[in-house]
């Protein structure tokens, strides 16, 4: 895997998390000299500031149905999940 800079804002979610995934288990295999172990440090918290980024876009289109009175749906709120 390349450590260079691709244009992680066009990765999804699944893509970034999965490149996160392998750089931890890389980092944590010890088995990276060092030049190469700060470059994919860096990548790796590139990727996981997207992935949050992601998340926090998700979250903010959720929303919770509303029901009426009868029980049917009368439409969407933001989801308040605190």
């Amino acid at each position: 895997m390349a450590a260079k800079t691709d244009d992680i804002t066009a990765m999804s979610f699944e893509a970034a998390l999965s490149q996160l995934e392998d750089i931890v288990a890389r980092l944590e295999a010890g088995k990276v000299d060092l030049e190469e172990s700060i470059k994919i440090y860096e990548r790796g918290e590139a990727l996981k500031a997207h992935c949050a980024a992601k998340l926090a876009e998700a979250e903010a289109r959720i929303e919770k149905i509303t029901l009426g009175a009868d029980g049917k749906p009368t439409g969407t709120t933001p989801l308040d999940v605190e």
